[in-house]
């Protein structure tokens, strides 16, 4: 069971850590022109916490390759909706979304804190 969950994080921080290029280069090439300042460093924020975050996905699938402990699949979870909730409501926001999505972020960002938290845990006891 830990193995196919180590392989689950390990794609889903692979593709994520491909978008966050893709959407980096975008930003870079596609959006310059288009957004100004503030909202070209708002997108260019939510690319640079989706690779972080991907990364921290990569590395808990390897470690749940180990014996592990739940927390670090929990930890998995935790890292993936902080992608969602933070770097897609910067997404939307930058590109002019409603701004009802401005308090999802701070979610996001909560999100993130218990992945790493979790991970720390679960690193732990592993």
């Amino acid at each position: 069971m830990n193995e196919k969950r180590a392989r689950l994080y390990l794609l889903i921080g692979a593709v994520n850590g491909f978008l966050a290029v893709a959407l980096g280069a975008f930003a870079a090439h596609g959006l310059r022109e288009i957004l100004d300042a503030t909202h070209l460093n708002t997108f260019e924020t939510g690319v640079r916490y989706q690779m972080i975050h991907a990364l921290a996905l990569i590395g808990t699938g390897l470690l749940l390759r180990q014996p592990a402990s739940r927390l670090l699949s929990l930890a998995g979870w935790a890292f993936l909706i902080g992608i969602i909730l933070f770097s897609g409501s910067l997404y939307w926001l930058a590109l002019g979304g409603p701004s009802w999505l401005g308090p999802v972020t701070p979610l996001g960002g909560l999100s993130f804190l218990l992945g790493w938290a979790l991970l720390a845990i679960g690193s732990f006891q592993a």
